[in-house]
């Protein structure tokens, strides 16, 4: 795919563009802390491409309407218990994260949820198919801490800027209007509003050490701008084993300040619960009055298990009544195979094991590095192939993007050269409802994650990716 403008630049030239690239971005807030150098008092720029990515005008429009069809499917399935059920049933035999959260799942049901609204900001990640022409096909939907909604907007700007910079104004208006911190910060107040006391507070649950700070904090503020009455704190699940407690009315109480809305930007790797105190304290919150984003139910909607499921066809059909919409969101999916013990499960295993170029193992795991690509699927299916862990993984068919040219700007990058990547898009949907209505429903923005084409991952907080931006063309 072409690039979006022709840079001919001296080395000179193109070291004094990427240092003003770098001085806009840390100016404007697109930083976050150094996993290498930790230190809570200094922040490093975010990595970024300098020029936006060129993506086809039809499958943007068409990522953006599919999501809100997404955030309707994932409300549906997260409210369908013996679904939820029935899908996971073998991965929580063997599965120790997703047993936990699905124990607390049982329990929560069983005695009733006392909070029945749900609050999702939900992200679904996109590539580029070029061998269908590049059309859009799904890679996950993020179901808990859909993160960079808060700095993804920053790189449009920039993007804007850059492009003003070197001569291109007329060229800004390919760059989409990107409200994704606007967006998910209303998602949270329409949530606290929803709980109708205007004392309570929202409470962010964040990681022990917080590296994407700036990304957080972008949201908490925007919701300070938009709407002053509203506090918020920040726990760590271990800070809240001795500060959390419920009232009589199951109301929860942080410090014996009442919560309304519970934000969780950590708790979906096992990491995030050292103890069962850490679990513990999971399951007071999921017991308590406040507003979860995600429930516990939403949570276990966005595993890899329940997006294989879904795939399967005829089972749309269960959650979504309208056969438009359902042709528009089969359209995104990529064939996912479940490894279970049966004629299909060992079906798969013969496809991964023959043909492991065309697929991706896949575990319940959210964030990056946990995927397995290439001649790497073959030795793990070895080793479990007669095992039950199995069934805690998908095999996926794999996507193969376009390739890109750009220049890769980060923390001590002064050797800049022209490479070769490829694009993640993740478009953001807010959704808000009871069981059986939804009340709240939109799409809210968006964000490119950009690699190296030579790289299979893609997290920008593990050091696999950048940030970058769309850039329109027809």
């Amino acid at each position: 795919m072409q690039s979006c403008i022709d840079v001919n630049l001296s080395n000179s030239q193109l070291k004094n563009l990427a240092q003003m690239a770098k001085d806009w971005i840390i100016m404007h807030g697109a930083g976050m802390r150094s996993k290498n150098n930790f230190n809570e008092d200094q922040i490093q720029i975010v990595p970024f491409l300098l020029l936006p990515s060129c993506y086809p005008r039809k499958e943007f429009e068409s990522a953006k309407e599919v999501q809100i069809l997404l955030n309707e499917l994932m409300h549906n399935v997260a409210h369908d218990y013996d679904f939820l059920t029935n899908t996971l049933k073998n991965t929580i035999e063997v599965d120790t994260f997703t047993s936990k959260l699905f124990n607390i799942y049982q329990l929560v049901h069983s005695e009733g949820f006392i909070q029945p609204i749900s609050l999702g900001l939900i992200r679904s990640d996109y590539l580029l198919h070029k061998d269908i022409g590049n059309k859009i096909k799904q890679v996950e939907v993020n179901m808990i801490a859909s993160s960079f909604g808060g700095l993804a907007p920053i790189i449009s700007e920039y993007h804007k800027f850059i492009l003003t910079e070197l001569g291109y104004k007329d060229k800004v208006k390919n760059i989409p209007e990107n409200n994704a911190t606007l967006g998910l910060s209303n998602g949270l107040i329409e949530a606290w509003k929803m709980y109708n006391n205007k004392k309570a507070i929202i409470l962010f649950i964040v990681e022990d050490i917080t590296y994407n700070i700036l990304d957080q904090r972008a949201i908490e503020f925007k919701i300070y701008d938009l709407n002053s009455e509203i506090k918020i704190i920040r726990r760590s699940l271990t800070e809240l084993i001795m500060q959390a407690r419920l009232g009589s009315d199951k109301e929860l109480f942080v410090d014996d300040i009442e919560v309304a809305v519970i934000y969780y930007r950590s708790g979906y790797q096992l990491e995030a619960y050292p103890s069962e105190n850490e679990w513990n304290v999971r399951l007071l919150l999921e017991r308590s009055r406040a507003i979860k984003c995600p429930s516990i139910q939403y949570h276990l909607a966005g595993t890899k298990k329940i997006q294989q499921e879904l795939s399967i066809p005829g089972v749309l059909e269960k959650f979504i009544s309208d056969s438009n919409k359902i042709i528009k969101i089969r359209q995104i999916f990529m064939g996912i195979y479940a490894l279970d013990f049966n004629e299909d499960g060992e079906k798969a295993i013969a496809m991964g094991l023959k043909n492991s170029h065309n697929y991706v193992l896949k575990p319940q795991r959210e964030g990056g590095g946990n995927n397995i690509y290439n001649d790497k699927i073959k030795d793990q299916l070895e080793v479990m192939k007669h095992s039950k862990d199995r069934t805690a993984w998908i095999l996926m068919e794999r996507i193969y993007p376009p390739i890109l040219k750009n220049y890769l700007i980060h923390t001590g990058n002064n050797d800049l050269k022209i490479q070769e990547f490829n694009s993640e898009l993740g478009v953001y949907g807010v959704v808000m409802g009871y069981k059986s209505r939804i009340i709240h429903n939109t799409q809210v923005g968006h964000i490119l994650r950009t690699k190296l084409s030579s790289a299979n991952e893609g997290g920008i907080i593990f050091g696999f990716g950048a940030l970058d931006s769309p850039y329109i063309v027809n």
